[in-house]
């Protein structure tokens, strides 16, 4: 879930946007959560630093985008600022902010696109975690986040993924302990999953991605609690 913050005090160009971001989020297959600010007071004053990604318009009632921003950045130095704006003079200052990028009005989805593209790619460069194993005599890293579930075979572990699987060496219970603040759920004594690809929950068993996974008895409740904490966690 991308945690994006529109700010913008035109009604017209507010709507527009959240229709790009709409337009974008089915095209991408992203999963947005946006926050609507109507002015820079609005997300200024007692931020929490919870965004992934702002869109900021300048020229503002109250507060304009530029001291918003400061303010922002003085309790968050990762979230992506993008300045929305009909004056440019005004946006080339956002190095000062440390700011990605701009965009002109009237704004196209052409450029809106271009830009979301830039910050998405920031973003999850910033957020890739990676857990190196070996593989075929090869070391390999692998991007936890593309993890859907890790399997015992015989006395080797599988990390499924969506395009491929990687067989190694390796205990389950120590791979637990690494991955468990990344997400993850041991449900039975074969199988660790990735919460995020928990698609549906069905008596004992949970669909990962597009295998059905046993939940042990001893397991379930456990494993409800924790789904139901990481959804809650990630939707905020």
């Amino acid at each position: 879930m991308i945690r994006i913050a529109l700010v913008e005090d035109d009604a017209q160009y507010r709507q527009e946007l959240l229709g790009y971001l709409k337009k974008y989020e089915q095209e991408s297959k992203e999963k947005f959560q946006i926050s609507v600010f109507t002015d820079g007071d609005e997300i200024a004053e007692e931020y929490k630093a919870c965004y992934d990604i702002i869109f900021m318009d300048i020229e503002m009632t109250f507060m304009d985008g530029m001291t918003a921003a400061e303010s922002i950045r003085k309790l968050d130095t990762e979230v992506v600022i993008i300045f929305i704006t009909n004056m440019p003079q005004y946006a080339i200052k956002g190095y000062t902010v440390d700011a990605l990028d701009y965009v002109l009005k009237p704004v196209s989805y052409y450029a809106f696109t271009q830009r979301l593209d830039r910050a998405l790619a920031r973003m999850k460069k910033r957020a890739k975690k990676y857990v190196v194993i070996s593989n075929r005599g090869r070391l390999k890293k692998l991007d936890i986040s593309e993890i859907t579930y890790i399997e015992v075979q015989d006395h080797d572990l599988v990390y499924h993924t969506g395009e491929e699987d990687f067989m190694t060496k390796g205990s389950l219970s120590e791979v637990e302990n690494d991955l468990k603040k990344h997400g993850f759920f041991r449900c039975n004594k074969c199988y660790l999953v990735n919460l995020e690809y928990v698609e549906a929950v069905q008596n004992s068993d949970a669909l990962v991605g597009n295998e059905w996974i046993q939940v042990s008895r001893g397991k379930r409740k456990a494993f409800l609690e924790a789904l139901n904490d990481y959804m809650n966690e990630v939707s905020k």
